[in-house]
């Protein structure tokens, strides 16, 4: 393709899309879109519709407010650019494969912009699968002999903005045995027919999968698969008989059963709801199937789709917001508790802007010097992507000891709930016992607190940190990769020889180069 060129659909696909424009999804439509019968299990509970169930409703509104955000004027110039696939319509910037370090940047500002609607909570959000769908439509000839699928959901996914996710990872059980051992769990291809396979078997971590149109699924393994039957990426709609997801405990049900939005304002409306994906004798037609029977491009997929180094931009661009939202937050909380103007806080809070400071610039690093990518397309810097991957993690952590440190009894110092302040006979101990400094009032002061308390010390608190250090891989998976990165590139190489053209400027007998002056005539030992 050439930068002008749109993708060509193939013959077979034209029929699904009809004449006329397609345009993203709006809230609206996107909410009448989960209403398909898929089947969702929470509490024993199989729940008829997601977006009315205490469970997943406003979750649910969450994500169609990024919808509703590609068609607001306002914000139209910083999201969204027109399709390259000739619909004449318009799609969010990411959706689009990058052609220069311009469009690179103007994409990672449009996931910046969305992820403010949401202050970087919403780790799974639509445009976080566009990392890998926007690599479709130019690296074709990589999915052959399905090249026409990528084709296909390259175009679909753009005009549509369909919520497409992914699970990869195997479920934890016998993960020190090869694929084909676990043949009782993990997803594998049990029939061909003409029309496409079956498949059965499970996968980890659906993220959000409740909320989701489609599911992209590919085998992630540390140990070599050995099996072709094994060896499939596919993508899923959610409403295929026999998918099943087996949902976590929802936080956004207690919060709606034990408080209010003022006591539990994320976890009430942001709660990405974890499941196993369940494949019972699923159907996966031909032009859902990206790669099969490739043992060798299913074990390099991640790497070599270009994926992962877009990936990692969503990545630490969501990060950054996130930062730039609890860094507000915690300035806030050292002024309502009066400590704002203490030397050893004002460091930590320092310390804090200065974690903030490096993720967005290693955001702007990926776009700003990014490397070649298939047919004239650019990608995301790797190497500053890998960092990321390998410092957001402690990161968090470190960020939430400081804000325990610094708040500290803050957090506990807080009335039950929102109904406390609706007593009459708390009124006045409320005002006083709760108020705080720079003119907080009470009300103020406790809202700072519980928004606080549940990013960083909640149950939703702690299952969002888990998120952060798993997110990008394991922990030593994630280190590791640097340094692959670096061996693979050369870099190392690099490193080593300019250490070795230091230590080859003096020997035993002094300097070796005509700049410095030996001290023979000063030195003790000389004499």
């Amino acid at each position: 393709m050439t930068p002008n060129q749109t993708v060509t659909l193939p013959q077979e696909f034209n029929a699904e899309h009809k004449a006329g424009t397609r345009q993203p999804l709006t809230g609206a439509e996107f909410l009448e879109s989960l209403r398909d019968g898929r089947q969702v299990y929470i509490n024993g509970e199989k729940v008829s519709d997601v977006t009315t169930h205490p469970a997943f409703r406003n979750s649910a509104r969450t994500i169609a407010r990024l919808y509703d955000a590609i068609h607001d004027p306002k914000l139209q110039g910083i999201l969204t650019r027109e399709t390259d696939t000739g619909s004449n319509t318009r799609t969010h910037k990411f959706f689009v494969a990058s052609r220069s370090a311009q469009e690179l940047l103007e994409a990672r500002d449009a996931i910046a912009a969305w992820s403010r609607i949401n202050y970087g909570i919403v780790s799974r959000s639509p445009d976080y699968k566009a990392a890998f769908l926007a690599t479709l439509g130019v690296n074709t000839d990589y999915y052959a002999p399905y090249h026409d699928n990528a084709q296909y959901w390259y175009k679909e996914a753009q005009e549509r903005l369909w919520f497409i996710n992914h699970a990869l990872h195997n479920p934890n059980v016998d993960r020190n045995k090869p694929m084909h051992e676990v043949a009782d769990v993990f997803l594998h291809v049990q029939k061909e027919t003409d029309a496409g396979v079956i498949v059965s078997g499970a996968k980890m971590v659906a993220t959000g999968a409740a909320l989701t149109n489609f599911n992209f699924i590919a085998p992630l393994s540390t140990l070599p698969i050995q099996k072709e039957e094994y060896a499939i990426v596919f993508i899923a709609p959610m409403d295929s008989p026999g998918l099943k997801l087996i949902c976590r405990p929802s936080y956004e049900m207690r919060a709606a059963i034990m408080g209010s939005p003022f006591d539990y304002p994320l976890s009430s409306r942001m709660d990405e709801n974890d499941a196993i994906l369940i494949f019972d004798n699923v159907f996966i037609p031909w032009k859902n199937v990206l790669v099969y029977r490739d043992l060798d491009k299913v074990q390099r997929f991640l790497p070599d789709s270009g994926f992962l180094h877009r990936l990692t931009l969503h990545g630490s661009t969501r990060f950054a917001v996130k930062l730039d939202f609890v860094s507000g937050l915690l300035l806030k909380a050292i002024e309502a508790t009066g400590v704002d103007k203490f030397r050893g806080v004002q460091a930590k809070v320092g310390e804090v802007l200065a974690w903030r400071n490096m993720f967005w610039g290693l955001s702007t690093a990926q776009v700003s010097n990014p490397v070649p990518g298939p047919n004239g397309t650019l990608l995301p810097n790797p190497v500053y992507g890998s960092a990321y991957r390998a410092l957001a993690p402690e990161t968090w952590t470190k960020i939430k000891t400081i804000v325990q440190d610094l708040v500290a009894g803050g957090f506990i110092s807080v009335p039950s709930s929102a109904e406390d302040f609706k007593n009459p006979d708390l009124t006045l101990h409320l005002n006083q016992l709760y108020r705080g400094s720079n003119g907080y009032d009470a009300v103020a002061k406790v809202k700072v607190m519980k928004l606080l308390w549940e990013m960083i010390g909640s149950e939703f608190g702690g299952r969002m940190e888990l998120y952060e250090r798993n997110y990008a891989g394991n922990h030593e998976q994630i280190q590791l990769d640097v340094l692959n990165m670096a061996q693979t590139t050369g870099a190392t190489q690099e490193y080593k020889a300019f250490a070795d053209k230091c230590m080859s400027e003096y020997d035993l007998d002094g300097w070796t180069i005509d700049n410095y002056i030996n001290p023979s005539d000063v030195n003790i030992f000389n004499k």
